[in-house]
Parts: structure tokens; sequence; C-alpha cells
């Protein structure tokens, strides 16, 4: 490798990362709040937290990398006009499309990674989350509640159980205060088990027990009941998806698949990668400036430009699963238009290299 390639390879590479760590930390905030949320409905296990974030921000990556990428390489282009950097590389001879081979050596392996993200760790991810949020929701442990100890409910209320079966579904003792606007109930149960109605509604099914209600601010109004069963409504669990959701559908299948939704789907997973690369080509050209000129004009211009595409490409797909447009169609109007300038005004503005009435 060449050392000016070497050189701009690691400008381009440290650009890069250092604007992908930028827009992460930005992302974690709005995909935590969700997940905490849900925790604090009691829809979602405390302990999945972590697992959650880690898989959503895989299903993010195909959105967060090509705009990592394009503002990253954006700064550094920019950085090396604005320091007169490339008019000393186009004094030697090496003109703007001299900079596609370390341009292409970091855009590939992340054009590559956005692919991979997309076609496949992203609906891997997404089916791994679903399949963790069923399993919490059908068991007692991940639902937050733990044999030997005192645990609040979401809704206010305090349960403490003496024991737990391994498979987090049969009970032992259970002592369970609650609040109903004015009025405080105490109730103890000899056993109980956690049982389900829909998909979504999860229960505590109470054995053998006592009932005391009574008025919160005191008084004398108070009500004893002896019960065999007693049901106690827990949050409902977090909202769950089927095996035949185009989302979590893997992308072999959608090819096989006739639906307009699963068509859909899978043209949204394939635009991601196409539009990293447009939007990478199109740094150079719209990162040429004078040294005194303002960089910020044009990188809210390419940010504008991205947004402008991802929405196309979100409402193209909603177009697709409408019947608006035919699958066979499907979002290569977008994609393939805007790769065909990218590459057009990188081979246009090659010509900075070549002064006016030079001779080949």
């Amino acid at each position: 490798m060449l050392k000016l390639d070497r050189y701009l390879l690691g400008d381009f590479v440290q650009s890069f990362l250092a604007t992908l760590i930028v827009l992460l930390v930005v992302s974690v905030g709005g995909v935590l709040v969700d997940i905490l949320g849900n925790i604090a409905d009691g829809r979602l296990p405390a302990k999945l937290l972590f697992s959650q974030l880690g898989l959503q921000f895989i299903a993010y990556l195909p959105l967060i990398l090509p705009l990592a990428l394009m503002l990253g390489l954006l700064l550094a282009v920019a950085r090396l006009y604005r320091d007169s950097e490339m008019a000393v590389i186009t004094a030697i001879g090496v003109g703007p499309r001299r900079l596609l081979r370390p341009l292409l050596m970091l855009v590939v392996p992340v054009v590559a990674l956005v692919g991979a993200c997309s076609l496949w760790l992203g609906p891997w991810a997404g089916r791994v989350a679903e399949q963790m949020i069923i399993e919490a929701n059908r068991s007692v442990l991940m639902a937050g509640l733990e044999p030997g100890r005192f645990t609040q409910l979401p809704n206010g209320g305090v349960v403490y159980l003496s024991s737990i079966s391994p498979d987090g579904t049969q009970l032992g003792r259970v002592f369970l205060q609650r609040q109903k606007d004015d009025r405080l109930e105490v109730v103890s149960a000899a056993g109980g088990r956690m049982f389900f109605e829909g998909a979504r509604q999860r229960f505590l099914e109470l054995d053998d027990g006592h009932q005391v209600e009574g008025p919160v601010a005191g008084g004398l109004d108070y009500r004893l009941a002896t019960f065999a069963r007693n049901d106690v409504a827990l949050p409902d669990g977090a909202q769950t998806r089927t095996g035949d959701d185009p989302e979590l559908m893997p992308t072999t299948q959608l090819f096989g698949d006739d639906r307009p939704e699963a068509q859909a789907q899978l043209h949204r997973r394939l635009a991601p990668p196409l539009i990293a690369l447009a939007f990478a080509l199109l740094t150079v050209p719209l990162g040429r400036s004078s040294p005194r000129q303002q960089r910020y004009g044009r990188m809210m211009l390419a940010l504008m430009a991205y947004m402008v595409g991802t929405n196309l490409m979100f409402i193209g797909s909603g177009w697709i699963a409408n019947g608006k447009i035919p699958p066979a169609l499907g979002l290569w109007w977008l994609t393939l238009p805007l790769l065909a300038l990218a590459i057009w005004m990188y081979a246009r503005d090659g010509r900075l290299g070549r002064p006016k009435g030079a001779r080949a």
C-alpha cells in the first residue's frame, strides 16, 4: 500500500469511527427509553434489559452505519480541502479520482457489514429477541418474582413467594399486598401458579388462602374472606409477533413468499447496502470546498439527502406492502438512480486533476 493511500485510509477510518461512536451514543438513548418504558410497565423483565438493548442495536445498524460512513467521510474529505492538503495532492498529479482506492478500502467492508446486518443479523436478532420475550412472559422467575424476597409490582403492589419450581410456573406460599383506589388488600395463599389468557394477559392463580381488605385512611370497614382459588392479574406481557411475520422471517424465505408484505420487507433489506455505497461515493464531490468556505452547509445538505433517501425507502416499502407499486419494481426506482447519480458525480469530480486546455 502506498504511503498516500495509507495516510488517507487512516484519516477516513478515524473520522468514520468517531462519527459512529457519536451516533451510537445518541441512538442508545432512544432505544433505552423504549425498553425501560416496557420494564416500568411490567411488560418486560428487567433481566432482559441488556440483551434486548444489544439485539435491537443490531437491527438498527443498517440505518446507523450508512449515516456514520457518509458523515465520517464527508468530514475527512472536507478537512483535506480546508487544510489545503487536497491542493497539495492535486499539485503532484493526484486528483479526486485517486481517492477511490483508499475510499473503497473502508467503504467495501462497511457496506458488506451493512448487508450482513440487513439481510441476516437483523432478522436473526429480531427472532431471538421475540423468543426471549415469549419465554420470559411464561416464567415467574423472568417476570422478576424471586423466592424468599419481597418484590415490588409495577402497579404498586408487593408480593412475596416462599419458593418457585425450577421451571418457574409453580409457586409455594404466597403473600400479596396491593391497593385498589382507597382500599388496601392483603392476600396469603398456600400455593399457586402462573397461567395465561390470550397472548399477553398473565395471571397468578392462588390456592387455599385468605384475603383481608380495608380502608387505606383507617376505619372499621374491613372484610375477611377465605378462598379456594383467587386469580391476581399481572401486567400484560410485551407484544410479541408470530413466526410468519415478514420482519422476523429469514431473507431466503422472503424470496419465495408472494405476499406483498414479505416482498416489501425483502426490498427493505436489499436497499441499505446500496444506499450506503451511493452516499459514500457522494461524499467526495460534496466535500469539495475552498479553505475559507464553511463546511457545515455541505454537511447539512448531505444529512438532508440521507434523511430523504431513508424516508423514501420506508415509504416505498409501505407502497409495496399496500399494493400501490408492483413487487417487481420494488425499491429499484430509488436505489439504482441514486447509485447512478453518485457514480456520475464522483466521475465528474475527477476533472479537478485536469486543468482547462490540458491535453492527454
